[in-house]
């Protein structure tokens, strides 16, 4: 089940978030030293609650037979745009179709908020992330290096 973040469900959001993308971090050795901006180390729940209060931010989260085990948010933009934030689903509760879910929630979500587009940004060298979301109907619109991150960071788009 995908239902609206509710203020008591941000400490769950921040669980799944941080174990989510914990796997990334190890799996490309980023560290809270490297990369201490990368979402598995910069999430806290103040950042979730300003983000919920301030940015207005469309939040959801999926219950597996009660349990919260996966997330994301959506972050409104100018024309007509949006931007995917955290999409991430616990790893024991990975390959069992909750991140498709969660994503063709998020296309459904954007549309009914008037939005023409969604914009997802990925770790670049992450290949096999990349392949899903063009699976999923986005498309690879470019790169940008940042000096913070050890890491390319890739832009992805879908047009809803």
């Amino acid at each position: 089940m995908i239902r609206e973040v509710k203020r008591e469900d941000i400490g769950e959001c921040l669980n799944i978030i941080r174990q989510s993308f914990i796997t990334v971090a190890d799996e490309f050795g980023f560290t809270p030293e490297n990369a201490p901006r990368f979402t598995a180390f910069a999430t806290t729940e103040d950042r979730l609650i300003w983000q919920m209060d301030n940015e207005n931010r469309l939040m959801y989260i999926y219950e597996q037979e009660g349990v919260p085990c996966g997330y994301y948010s959506l972050l409104m933009q100018e024309n007509e745009e949006c931007e995917l934030n955290n999409l991430s689903v616990l790893p024991e509760y990975r390959h069992l179709g909750i991140g498709k879910k969660l994503l063709e929630h998020a296309y459904e979500s954007a549309r009914n908020a008037g939005c023409k587009a969604i914009n997802i940004g990925i770790v670049e060298e992450n290949v096999v992330l990349r392949r899903w979301y063009e699976q999923n109907g986005a498309v690879h619109v470019g790169t940008k290096k940042f000096d913070f991150f050890p890491f390319t960071c890739g832009f992805m788009r879908k047009e809803i």
